[in-house]
């Protein structure tokens, strides 16, 4: 079946607001929320259909995925349904109700739910960008790189209390991490002020991090870059960004590759482009070139009569693409150089060429005046 554009379950535009989107969901919740609803699987469905969009939307990066891709992209990226989202997103809709209702979300979509601050939070991504020459692009490498980087306490472990020490029960909300209140129909229910949700007090916290679990420490990590990889592509390398809570996963470390400028070779796709410079008399006479490449020099042949600006093709002399399915060519453009300064001895045989060959270079200048000429008349 198909499944329904978010959008259109909130009623919404899609340049909406973070805020629209917030209010527009809310006002849903309330009016569909089963509590209000009691045995209609209608406003049920409604309810988790408003659930799960608000879910995308209110979230930069999985709203971007579904302008761009629709439902199709978040199952690409593993964001369809309920299924692919932590329970704890669950409290966020609850902070968007304002705890106004009994009723247990993680019961609703089959979740079980607990207090937000009992779910360790994953480590921090991190990004850099890493500079690496044309010829790593081309035939790949491995680079070194150094992170200053948050890591679990190497004293505690994570867990924020002194060696042989405890953490206690709150007193306050008897180790629930929230406190409820009945008004009529509605339970209010608020985090504890006193443990700020995590139902436990640490009383003696560890030196080393002073309670915090972690610090930073430097780290020095290999790279392997891909043969074909262009400039501003990214490396993902899976759990090597921060350190997460105790028994939570690290982040994800993003490498934005920059390449740097050849001194012979650009490149376009997988295709590379150099200039080489001839004489005049290696352009109209012919000649052999030594030309530069990735692999190691080539000699091709110089037709006579080649002109300025000419583009010769070395077919397979680019760089491979990524993965190494196909190689590019080198384009080789040919620049003709004219010599400034003149022997008398020079002269005279140029003169004698353009004599041979019935060339008036007096004639030129007077063609031109005649043509000047004419476009004035």
């Amino acid at each position: 079946m198909t499944k329904k554009d978010f959008y259109e379950i909130l009623d919404l535009p899609r340049n909406a607001t973070s805020e629209e989107i917030k209010k527009s969901y809310r006002q849903m919740a309330l009016k569909y929320h089963p509590d209000r609803n009691p045995g209609d699987k209608t406003a049920e469905e409604k309810f988790k259909e408003a659930a799960e969009a608000y879910s995308v939307l209110i979230d930069p990066e999985k709203r971007s995925t579904y302008d761009r891709f629709g439902h199709d992209g978040l199952r690409a990226e593993g964001f369809s349904g309920f299924s692919g989202f932590n329970s704890s997103i669950f409290e966020d809709f609850e902070d968007i109700l304002g705890n106004f209702f009994s009723f247990s979300f993680g019961d609703l979509f089959g979740t079980q739910r607990r207090a937000r601050a009992h779910y360790p939070q994953r480590g921090r991504d991190l990004s850099l960008d890493l500079e690496i020459s044309l010829e790593e692009a081309a035939f790949g490498a491995e680079k070194e790189i150094k992170l200053d980087r948050v890591e679990l306490c190497s004293v505690c472990h994570g867990s924020k209390l002194q060696p042989g020490t405890q953490k206690t029960v709150c007193r306050q909300c008897q180790g629930r991490g929230q406190v409820r209140y009945q008004q009529g129909f509605f339970a209010i229910s608020r985090t504890c002020s006193h443990c700020g949700g995590s139902g436990e007090i640490i009383t003696t916290p560890c030196k080393e991090c002073r309670g915090s679990g972690k610090m930073r420490k430097k780290k020095d990590l290999r790279v392997k870059i891909p043969l074909g990889i262009k400039d501003g592509m990214g490396l993902r390398l899976e759990r090597e960004g921060e350190a997460g809570d105790r028994e939570a996963p690290r982040g994800d470390l993003y490498v934005v590759v920059r390449v740097k400028k050849h001194e012979i070779f650009e490149r376009e796709e997988n295709n590379l482009f150099c200039q080489i410079t001839i004489s005049f008399i290696q352009a109209a006479l012919g000649a052999t070139a030594e030309i530069p490449t990735l692999e190691g020099n080539e000699v091709i042949k110089i037709p006579a009569g080649t002109q300025p600006g000419e583009v010769f093709r070395l077919k397979g002399k680019g760089i491979k693409s990524l993965g190494g399915y196909r190689k590019g060519d080198l384009f080789v453009k040919v620049n003709v150089k004219i010599p400034e300064k003149l022997t008398k001895e020079q002269k005279a045989l140029l003169q004698k060429f353009a004599e041979s060959a019935g060339e008036d270079l007096k004639a030129v200048y007077k063609s031109i005046i005649d043509k000047t000429k004419n476009i004035v008349h």
